[in-house]
C-alpha cells in the first residue's frame, strides 16, 4: 500500500463512512488498515484525496505480498457495496489480496476511473463483469492471475473467468491491458475487440490459451509491448507482427511456433527484448538480425536452431541454450561489453574459450557453458574482469583436471555447478572463501576426495533454493555436522563413515531433502532427525546403520519419501509410521526387521511404493493393504516369513504395476480376480518418478527375466524354471508378453493352481513351487501337459511361447513348448 497525506484537505463524511464500511467487512489480520480511524480519512493509509474539493480520488489497498516470499499478509473477505459511493475515484488498486466472491459489477460505475488493478486479488467466482466496458476513461486495466512455481508444482491465485471480451472495445482510452493467466480459450474472440484500441501500448495475454488469427493487418500499431507466452500457439510467426513497427518488447516464450525465424522480425528496429525460447523454430537465425541495433535481450533457448551464434553489439542477455548451434564461438564475443548473461548450454559447439573472449565483459554475472561442447583454456594466474553470480559448467570434461584456480576471484557467486566435469583431487583451501553468498552448489559426479568441508549457506538470497549436491565423489571421513541453511542436501555415493551427525536445533530447520545413501555410515539413526519438521525426503539407504527405527520418525508429518533399505536395522516396524499420511514411497527392504506389520500403516493411503522385502516379518499378509492402500503401484513383500493365503482384497489394487510375494510361506490359490488388475496393462519394465530430487526407479525382484535363447517375437519374456540344490524348490516363470510382473509365492505343488488368469492384457506371473521336481528327473510329460492346460485358459493371444529351464546337480537343459491356443 502507499500512504498519501493531505493535511489541508477535509474529508467528505459520506466517503469516510463508506471507507469504514469497507474496513468493517474486510478481515484485517495484520492491522494493515490500523490508521483508518479518526475524522481525516484523507490521511489514512492508501487513501488519496483531491486537494481542491476533498473527494477521495485514490484508493491503494495493494498488499505487500511478494511472489518470492508468499507471507500472505493480505486483506481478506468481501468488498462492501458502500465502496461505490466513492464516485470520484480515478485510481483503484486492490491487487495481491484474498478477496472472495465476484468482481463487483458496480466497478463499472466509476466513470472517472483511469487506473484499475485487480491482479492477484483472488476474486474467484463468476466472470469478469462486462460493466467494466463503461469505464471510457480507463487507461490501465490489470486483471492478471499470478502463479507460484515451487516444489509442489504450479499453484495459481484464484481468478474469475472470461465469457466475452467485446466490452473491451469500449475502453477507448486504454493504454495498458493485462489479462495474463485468465482463461480466455480458443472459442472467445479477443483479437477484434483489442484491435479497436488504437492507443494501446501494452498487451499481455500470457497463459490465456488463446489462438492467433491469420489476418495480415492490425489497428493497434502503437503497441510497444506484446506478451503471448505460454499459450501453446501452434503456428508460424503471424504476418501482422510486421505492422508493429514501434514494438520494443516481444515475448513469444513457450508456444509451438515453428518454421524458420522470419526476416520480418528483423524489420522491427525498435526491439529491445526478443523472447522466442521454448518453441519449435528451426534453421538458422536470420543473418540480418544484426540490424536490430537496439536489441539488448535475445532469448532463443529450447528450439531447434542451428548455424552460427548471433552477435549483436548492444546485447545485455544472450540465451541460445538447448539448440543445435555448432562451430566455434567468435572472438567478437569479447566486444559485447554490456553483456551480463551468456547461456550457450546444451549445444554442439566446438573450439576453445580463452581469456580473450572475456576481456571486455566486465558486467558479466551469469555464465552457463554446461553441455556446450566447449573447452576452456584459462591461465592459472588469470584474474577475470567480471564477478559472476552464476557459473554453470556441468559436463564440461575439459575444464581442468583440478579445481579451476580463477574461481578464487569470484566472491559473489550465488550458484555454482561444476557437476560431471572430471574434476579430481581435493578442494582448494580458498574454496570456502568464495561461498559467502552461495545458496546453490553442485559438484556431483566428479572424483573429488578428501574431507567434506563445512558449509554455511546464505539465507538472504531468495532466487535459489539452498541446495548442496556433493554426491558421487570420493569424499571420506566423518561428517562433523549437517550444513546450515540448506534445503536440499545430497551427499550420497561417497566414502563417508562414522555416525550420522546430530542436527542443530536452529541451523538445520530448513532441511527438506537429506540423502546420505551409498556411504559407510554406522550406528543408530539419530533421534534428533525427528526435529526436522520440514523434511520431505529422507534417504539413508545402503549404509551400515543398525539399531531400531526411532519411534519419533512418525513426527515427520510432511515426509513424502523414506528409504532406509540395505542396512542392518533390527526390531519391529514402529506403529508411529502410520502417522506419515503424506508418504508416497517407503523402502525398508534388506534389513532385519521382524514381527507383524503394524495395523497403523493402513493410514498411508497416499503410498505409491511399499518395499519391505528381505526382512523377517511374520503373520498373514495384511488384507488392509488391498482395502486401504489403493494408490500402490509397487508392492514388494518378497523373502519374509508371511503365511496364509493371498488376500482377495489385493484385487482392489487397480493401480498396481509390480507385485512380489515370492519366498514366503503362502498357501492357497492365485485369486482369479487378479485378471482384473487393470494397472498391469503396461509395457513398462520399471516405474520412474521423482520426489524433490529423490529418484524412484525400481524393478520388482523377479527371477527368470532372461530367456534361454534370443527371441525376437512379441512374447519376449519366456519361462525359466530353476530347481535349487539347497531346498529342492522348483521355480517357474511364465511369460505372456513384455510388461508388468507379478511374483507369487513359495507354496506346495498341491496348493498352487493357475485358474482363470486372463491374459487379455500383457502380464507375467512368477511362481515358486516347492518340491515339484527332484534332482534326478526332468519334468514329466504329465506335468508339462497339466501346466499347459492351466495356463492356456481364456486368452486372446494366438500363441504362447513357454520355455522351461530345468537345473539340477546332474543336468541343465532348455525345453521349449509351443502351445497353440
Amino acid at each position: 500500500m502507499t500512504t498519501t497525506s493531505y493535511s489541508n484537505v477535509t474529508c467528505i463524511e459520506i466517503e469516510r463512512q463508506s471507507l469504514l464500511s469497507v474496513k468493517h467487512m474486510i478481515t484485517d489480520k495484520y492491522n494493515l488498515l490500523s490508521t483508518w480511524s479518526g475524522v481525516e480519512c484523507c490521511e489514512w493509509r492508501g487513501v488519496g484525496c483531491d486537494t481542491r474539493n476533498g473527494h477521495i480520488v485514490k484508493l491503494d489497498l495493494r498488499s505487500s505480498v511478494t511472489l518470492e516470499d508468499l507471507n500472505k499478509k493480505w486483506l481478506e473477505g468481501e468488498l462492501s457495496p458502500w465502496l461505490q459511493n466513492l464516485k470520484h475515484l480515478r485510481y483503484l488498486d486492490l491487487s495481491m489480496n484474498n478477496f472472495s466472491g465476484k468482481i463487483p459489477e458496480f466497478f463499472g460505475s466509476f466513470k472517472r476511473l483511469e487506473y484499475l488493478n485487480l491482479s492477484g486479488s483472488c476474486f474467484s467466482e463468476g466472470v469478469v463483469p462486462h460493466h467494466l466496458g463503461n469505464l471510457s476513461r480507463l487507461q490501465v486495466l490489470d486483471l492478471r492471475r499470478f502463479f507460484i512455481f515451487d516444489d509442489g508444482g504450479v499453484n495459481g491465485f484464484q481468478a474469475p473467468t472470461v465469457d466475452d471480451l467485446r466490452w473491451v472495445s469500449s475502453l477507448s482510452s486504454l493504454r495498458y491491458l493485462d489479462l495474463s493467466g485468465i482463461a480466455i480459450g480458443n472459442h472467445i474472440d479477443w483479437f477484434h475487440p483489442v484491435n479497436m484500441l488504437p492507443s494501446l501500448l501494452t498487451l499481455n495475454l500470457a497463459y490465456t490459451s488463446i489462438i492467433i488469427p491469420s489476418t495480415q493487418f492490425v489497428n493497434f500499431t502503437s503497441l510497444n509491448s506484446l506478451d503471448l507466452s505460454d499459450n501453446y500457439i501452434n503456428s508460424t510467426i503471424p504476418l501482422w507482427l510486421s505492422n508493429l513497427t514501434g514494438l520494443m518488447h516481444l515475448n513469444l516464450y513457450d508456444n509451438r511456433f515453428h518454421g524458420n525465424i522470419p526476416n520480418l522480425l528483423c524489420n522491427l528496429s525498435s526491439l529491445v527484448h526478443l523472447g522466442l525460447a521454448g518453441n519449435m523454430f528451426s534453421g538458422r537465425v536470420p543473418s540480418n538480425i544484426g540490424l536490430l541495433s537496439r536489441l539488448e535481450y535475445l532469448h532463443l533457448g529450447d528450439n531447434h536452431l542451428s548455424g552460427n551464434i548471433p552477435m549483436i553489439s548492444n546485447l545485455v542477455s544472450l540465451d541460445i541454450s538447448n539448440n543445435m548451434f555448432s562451430g566455434p564461438i567468435s572472438a567478437s564475443l569479447g566486444l559485447l561489453s554490456k553483456l551480463k548473461k551468456l547461456d550457450v548450454s546444451g549445444n554442439s559447439l566446438v573450439g576453445v574459450l580463452s581469456e580473450t573472449h572475456f576481456t571486455n565483459l566486465m558486467d558479466l554475472i551469469y555464465l552457463d557453458l554446461s553441455l556446450s561442447g566447449l573447452a576452456l583454456n584459462f591461465s592459472s594466474r588469470w584474474i577475470p574482469p567480471f564477478q559472476l553470480q552464476v557459473f554453470c559448467a556441468s559436463s564440461c570434461s575439459n575444464i581442468v583436471p583440478y579445481f579451476p584456480n580463477w574461481l578464487h576471484t569470484q566472491t559473489h557467486l550465488q550458484s555454482l555447478d561444476l557437476s560431471n566435469s572430471s574434476i579430481r583431487g581435493t578442494l582448494p583451501k580458498w574454496f570456502e572463501s568464495i561461498l559467502s553468498h552461495t545458496s546453490y552448489l553442485d559438484l556431483s559426479n566428479n572424483q573429488i576426495g578428501g574431507k567434506m568441508p563445512l558449509f554455511h549457506f546464505d539465507t538472504s538470497n531468495r532466487i535459489w533454493d539452498s541446495t548442496l549436491k556433493m554426491n558421487s565423489n570420493k569424499f571420506e571421513g566423518s561428517l562433523a555436522a549437517f550444513p546450515s541453511n540448506v534445503k536440499l542436501l545430497d551427499l550420497s555415493d561417497n566414502l563417508l563413515s562414522g555416525e550420522v551427525p546430530q542436527t542443530d536445533g536452529t541451523m538445520n530447520l530448513t532441511l527438506e531433502t537429506v540423502n546420505l545413501s551409498k556411504n559407510r555410515f554406522t550406528g543408530n539413526i539419530p533421534e534428533d532427525l525427528c526435529n526436522l519438521s520440514n523434511i520431505i525426503v529422507l534417504d539413508l539407504s545402503q549404509n551400515r546403520l543398525s539399531g531400531r527405527l526411532p519411534e519419533c520418525l512418525g513426527n515427520l508429518s510432511g515426509l513424502l519419501a523414506m528409504d532406509l533399505s540395505n542396512n542392518t536395522i533390527i526390531g519391529v516396524v514402529p506403529s508411529s509410521l502410520g502417522s506419515l499420511t503424506q508418504l508416497l514411497t517407503l523402502h525398508l527392504h534388506n534389513n532385519r526387521l521382524e514381527g507383524n506389520l503394524p495395523l497403523s500403516l493402513q493410514n498411508l493411503t497416499s503410498l505409491v511404493t511399499m518395499d519391505i522385502g528381505y526382512n523377517f516379518l511374520v503373520g498373514d499378509i495384511p488384507f488392509w493393504i488391498g482395502e486401504r492402500l489403493l494408490n500402490l503401484r509397487i508392492l514388494n513383500l518378497q523373502s519374509n516369513k508371511f503365511t496364509g493365503k493371498i488376500p482377495l482384497q489385493f484385487c482392489q489394487l487397480n493401480a498396481l504395476h509390480h507385485l512380489n510375494l515370492a519366498q514366503n510361506n503362502i498357501i492357497g490359490t492365485i485369486p482369479p480376480c487378479f485378471a482384473n488388475l487393470s494397472g498391469m496393462i503396461t509395457d513398462e519394465g520399471s516405474i520412474n518418478y521423482s520426489i524433490n530430487n529423490y529418484e524412484e526407479n525400481i524393478l520388482a525382484s523377479i527371477k527368470g527375466n532372461q530367456s534361454c535363447k534370443e527371441d525376437n517375437s512379441s512374447y519376449n519374456h519366456v519361462g525359466k524354471v530353476e530347481a535349487q540344490d539347497e531346498d529342492e524348490d522348483f521355480w517357474l516363470y511364465i511369460g505372456m508378453g513384455a510388461g508388468t510382473h507379478v511374483s507369487l509365492p513359495n507354496g506346495r505343488k498341491d496348493h498352487i493352481s493357475m485358474k482363470e488368469v486372463e491374459s487379455s492384457y500383457m502380464t507375467s506371473i512368477y511362481i515358486n513351487i516347492q518340491g515339484a521336481v527332484s534332482h534326478q528327473s526332468s519334468m514329466s510329460g504329465y506335468a508339462q501337459q497339466e501346466l499347459a492346460q492351466q495356463v492356456a485358459l481364456t486368452t486372446s493371444l494366438g500363441k504362447l511361447d513357454l520355455t522351461l529351464k530345468l537345473v539340477s546337480a546332474q543336468q541343465e537343459e532348455c525345453l521349449k513348448l509351443c502351445v497353440s491356443l
